[in-house]
């Protein structure tokens, strides 16, 4: 007899209290298992990227993973898209900036506006990557991240398991590797073998846009290398570019 699949309405506290002890691994299972391809992997091909999509290999011949194409992702990245596709067996699912509202934002601003003030930077996140993004979450029901806790303070109070709003919806957000540290992710990397994108070879902690995303100096905190020019800025800045910061 087939599996009856799960929906949002069937997660309980109690459900969310057992993902949350739940192993990295042993949640990705359980996304696809109960959810198929209304659940998905976001990743922008981070390390922590690379060993979820490792993960869901390993018990999954097919699986849905997806990805924003701001237009001004590194080569490196593209590549690396690229690589996952052709180890894997699958297609990663692109979901890039509406093009009208991308010339409207370009035609007033400019291609850099982001160097203008925070508001503009944040506007260029959203037409590039928020609002994409919100388009791949209107598809599933499920969103698995590679976040981690140490990546910064605010995603320090992140958990493994929780219930979000997006559009007027319920969805279950997963960060399987939220508990492991930079060590243990490269370690893993290391053992099985995986391909990377070569930027972290390259003092890069983050890869994101090009310009917006930057080596890190000795000493910098993680989130140091994105925007980094708004780093002598005195408040308290939590580096997200949006589709993290939703209140959760």
């Amino acid at each position: 007899m087939k599996k009856r699949m799960m929906k949002i309405g069937d997660i309980s506290k109690d459900t969310i209290k057992r993902l949350n002890a739940m192993s990295a691994e042993e949640l990705i299972v359980w996304a696809f298992e109960n959810f198929g391809e209304r659940a998905a992997i976001g990743t922008s091909l981070q390390l922590t990227g690379t060993v979820i999509l490792h993960m869901a290999s390993r018990h999954f011949k097919t699986f849905r993973a997806f990805t924003i194409d701001t237009h001004r992702l590194y080569p490196e990245t593209y590549d690396m898209i690229r690589k996952t596709e052709e180890r894997y067996g699958i297609k990663i699912e692109k979901f890039m900036p509406d093009e009208s509202a991308l010339k409207s934002m370009i035609d007033r601003f400019g291609e850099y506006l982001f160097f203008i003030d925070r508001a503009k930077q944040e506007y260029c996140c959203y037409v590039r990557k928020v609002e994409p993004h919100r388009h791949a979450l209107a598809t599933l029901e499920v969103w698995i991240t590679g976040l981690r806790n140490d990546q910064s303070e605010h995603r320090k109070k992140m958990k493994k398991a929780s219930i979000i709003e997006e559009g007027g919806r319920k969805i279950l957000k997963l960060n399987p590797l939220i508990e492991w540290t930079i060590q243990s992710v490269w370690k893993y990397i290391k053992e099985k073998k995986l391909p990377y994108n070569v930027l972290f070879d390259w003092d890069f902690d983050s890869v994101g846009c090009v310009i917006c995303s930057t080596p890190l100096l000795k000493g910098e905190p993680p989130r140091a290398g994105r925007w980094r020019w708004f780093n002598l800025l005195k408040e308290k800045d939590k580096k997200e570019c949006g589709i993290h910061a939703s209140n959760e």
